[in-house]
């Protein structure tokens, strides 16, 4: 299928599973609010997610899928050299999963002291329930791990939606787990919350299970052998790993600095106002990498350099054409947003004003993060996983320290700007390499498109502008609150829409035809 088809299937499954995300975010929001147990559940959740981020899809998706599909390529298309690659990589993977989890949930403690230097009230109460909720959730780690292997073997032989909607599971049981657990008691239903996240692993290893079954697609568990083929994904796992996790390791940072420096509820600031960012991320960022990458590795392994180029040129077109109206559109709107999202039970108006702020600064990265997702597959394609890495840890670098420098006088909206600064580092790098090395290149067609872009977005920007004042009426009635914000993002999308067909970013003729055109 087209990167676009392939894109929108990924893009509608990921929607629905942030759809789902977002019902659980607002249900947690209610019953934990901004306060210890909402900020020890999120600490807890972010390491299992930090591995999750570095050792599944980073080492899977990044360095695990350009290896099957050389390996199918170089067999005709058929699986039985890549499946026997799959079953050695699952048998040495599997012992370390168990062993790193073990360890890990024995030293919780430990881990958490250091993750927060023990919170700055120094609250025994708090850093025990963070390292209880740890040990409930760093399991999640093992299972969503199996989850990225079986995961990517479906999407190198086409199948992007089993694996795409899994996340809905996930989300599905925690949502039951927070209904279950009622209101009244923010610390039970903290930790219901933790133990359904494991729960949500186990349920989405089963679906992928499930669905390797129907694709004809079955591994067997062998004796654990470090193969050639093995060994040379071990090399390339480290570096693909810290390359494709880096928003997570930043992310990691910010929680720490916030945990350790800043009062009771900058950590839930920081997480609910991520969680809005990441949906256009999530949709379109790790939509459009997901199908380019094992793409442009089919490209250049046929030699085919200017096509994986112009490729990825029609993939920056697509990402910078939807995001950034929505980066735009958070950062504007982030008030009316938050307050319709979230401000219900124990999430107060002081913490929607908070967590508003975080979102403005955290937008300013958007268009960044999501190039990012872009611009590493052309490193990944050539077998190149050390320079990606680098980068990436250069831009921890920046991270670190312009939060180190903000986070004084700005609090926690200053771990936010920084975030944003290190991502643009991040994205700025990537494309002046490939740009230095000939391997990539924008096209006389990028060139015309991209700064309409961005005359389309200011247009989006000035109708937001004029309805804004409009449609911002004192009612507390979450009803009118809600459609007052439908109204104004309905305005935005139709003033980006017309404005962008006016410059002539698109043609609905020509929407047509991407989405059915077959590869």
């Amino acid at each position: 299928m087209s990167l676009i088809r392939a894109t929108a299937t990924i893009g509608s499954l990921t929607l629905l599973s942030r759809i789902a995300g977002f019902v659980r975010d607002v249900l947690q929001a209610t019953l934990l609010g901004a306060g210890m147990a909402a900020d020890a559940f999120l600490i807890a959740q972010r390491l299992p997610n930090l591995f999750r981020a570095l050792f599944a899809e980073g080492a899977f998706a990044s360095a695990f899928v350009p290896m099957f599909n050389r390996q199918v390529g170089a067999e005709g298309g058929r699986l039985d050299g890549a499946r026997r690659f799959a079953e050695d990589v699952l048998s040495v993977l599997l012992p370390v999963l168990v062993v790193f989890t073990v360890v890990m949930v024995v030293a919780a403690g430990p881990v958490v002291w250091a993750l927060t230097g023990g919170f700055p009230d120094a609250s025994p109460e708090k850093f025990a329930l963070t390292v209880d909720f740890t040990r409930l959730t760093f399991p999640y780690l093992a299972l969503i791990s199996l989850v990225s292997l079986l995961g990517g073997l479906l999407n190198s032989v086409g199948r992007f939606a089993v694996n795409a909607a899994a996340p809905i599971l996930l989300n599905l049981v925690l949502i039951a787990g927070l209904l279950w657990s009622g209101g009244g008691d923010e610390v039970r239903a903290g930790r219901v919350q933790a133990l359904c996240v494991t729960l949500g692993g186990a349920a989405q290893l089963v679906w992928l299970m499930w669905s390797c079954r129907r694709a004809g697609i079955s591994l067997k568990l062998r004796w654990p052998q470090l193969t050639p083929q093995v060994r040379t994904l071990m090399r390339l796992i480290l570096p693909a790993a810290l390359g494709a996790g880096a928003v997570q390791v930043n992310l990691l940072i910010s929680t720490a600095l916030a945990a350790r420096f800043l009062g009771e509820g900058a950590v839930s600031w920081l997480y609910y106002a991520d969680r809005l960012n990441q949906l256009p991320l999530g949709i379109i960022g790790i939509g459009v990498g997901t199908a380019l990458l094992p793409t442009m590795s089919r490209l250049i392994g046929a030699q085919d350099a200017p096509a994986a180029i112009a490729q990825q040129n029609r993939a920056i077109e697509l990402v910078l054409l939807l995001t950034l109206p929505a980066a735009a559109g958070l950062a504007l709107l982030s008030v009316p947003i938050i307050n319709v999202l979230f401000e219900h039970g124990q999430f107060t108006a002081a913490d929607t004003a908070a967590t508003a702020a975080a979102l403005s600064a955290f937008a300013l990265g958007l268009p960044a993060y999501v190039l990012i997702k872009v611009l590493t597959p052309g490193f990944h394609a050539r077998g190149d996983t050390a320079t990606p890495v680098r980068v990436a840890l250069g831009a921890m670098l920046v991270n670190l320290v312009a939060n180190l420098i903000l986070v004084w006088p700005l609090g926690h909206v200053g771990i936010a700007v920084g975030t944003a600064i290190s991502a643009w580092s991040n994205a700025g790098v990537l494309a002046w390499l490939l740009l230095r090395r000939g391997q990539f290149a924008l096209d006389a067609r990028a060139r015309r498109t991209l700064p309409r872009f961005v005359l389309a977005t200011a247009a989006m920007l000035g109708a937001l502008w004029l309805a804004q004042p409009l449609l911002a009426g004192s009612s507390t009635a979450l009803l009118a609150r809600g459609l007052a914000l439908a109204l104004l993002l309905v305005t935005g999308g139709l003033a980006y829409l017309a404005a962008a067909r006016a410059l002539g970013l698109f043609t609905l003729a020509g929407l047509k035809a991407q989405l059915k055109r077959k590869r």
